[in-house]
């Protein structure tokens, strides 16, 4: 039985019945793999690892350690916020790493979107090692791998050519030491969703909007340099404040910039200024297989693009994305 993929017969999450049933049939099937070893637990703070921290929490307890590792490819506050959640508010025992110049400076010069992603993933499970080298008894690493992760990563096998591979799948090494414990890995993000609610969890956790693994590692197109890693962060705030504003952050999915390595002329201060442009995403989807772009006010984005614009250095052009998925993805790498 291919343990990777979701049976015919496996009826959708909607309501907090049936996350109740999948809630208890985890738990077994976790103490079971488990035992009484200890599960190191990577945690982004994204909706996908909360709901399998809060799921192994009601599982095993103090054996769960919860690792947040900083490669430097956060959104503005992003860290400092789980630590805020997880360890004030939720008491998880929780390790934070700061990696932000390993990882930063084993990407400089790598372009190429699946070599970011797999050095990306290699150094994570490396953290995650030297972590569990320091603790007694770690024997299993979980993760919040969702179904559509792994649909992405292993299209090799029907089509030849994979559509990604994200961190949690392509980019595992085959020496790692650790098994894997995935418990949501046959859901889909609306699914997942459902279980936090079930488990309890905030809403504004349940419903934080998905960031992917690499991180701005893959918002940050091609190879990657401090000084546009910095301007996208400073304009990804700005666009997530201003939909916080308008209430567009409850209405949709997902929403960021990206900033390709390339620069074009414009003017500032009635001087020539060469600059990157700032590209917005703002899609809407339940499964994250499909996705429709959200139509987003011109006054809206006018605002968005004055600031951006203003206020951030390095940047002198704001573009909208109307791709929908299918033929772009989700991501731009």
């Amino acid at each position: 039985m291919d343990t990777n993929k979701r049976p015919d017969t496996m009826e959708r999450i909607t309501t907090k019945e049936l996350a109740d049933k999948f809630i208890a049939e985890q738990i077994a099937l976790v103490k079971e793999q488990v035992g009484d070893k200890k599960v190191l637990l990577a945690l982004s703070g994204g909706v996908d690892s909360s709901v399998v921290a809060a799921l192994l929490i009601k599982a095993i307890g103090k054996q769960l350690v919860c690792v947040h590792v900083n490669h430097g490819l956060m959104r503005k506050g992003e860290s400092e916020a789980v630590i805020e959640v997880f360890r004030n508010q939720m008491d998880a025992n929780l390790i934070y790493v700061d990696a932000t110049d390993r990882f930063l400076d084993l990407l400089e010069g790598v372009s190429d979107p699946e070599a970011k992603r797999k050095i990306i993933g290699g150094e994570f499970i490396k953290v995650f090692d030297e972590e569990a080298a320091k603790l007694q008894g770690i024997e299993f690493l979980a993760q919040g791998t969702i179904y559509p992760d792994i649909l992405e990563s292993i299209k090799a096998k029907e089509s030849g050519k994979p559509v990604k591979s994200h961190h949690n799948v392509g980019g595992l090494p085959d020496d790692m030491k650790m098994e894997l414990v995935e418990p949501v890995k046959l859901l889909f993000k609306d699914e997942v969703r459902v279980v936090g609610e079930a488990l309890g969890l905030p809403y504004e956790m349940v419903y934080r909007q998905p960031f992917p693994g690499p991180g701005l590692g893959v918002r940050c197109l091609g190879a990657i340099t401090r000084d546009r890693l910095h301007a996208l962060r400073e304009a990804d705030a700005i666009l997530r404040e201003e939909f916080d504003n308008c209430g567009l952050a409850k209405t949709v999915w997902q929403y960021f910039i990206s900033v390709p390595d390339m620069k074009s002329v414009g003017v500032r201060d009635e001087k020539r200024y060469e600059g990157w442009p700032a590209i917005i995403r703002a899609v809407n989807t339940t499964d994250a297989m499909t996705a429709t772009i959200e139509e987003i006010p011109y006054e809206v984005l006018h605002k968005i693009t004055s600031r951006i614009t203003s206020e951030v250095e390095g940047i002198n052009r704001v573009l909208f994305d109307l791709t929908p998925k299918p033929t772009g993805t989700i991501e731009w790498e």
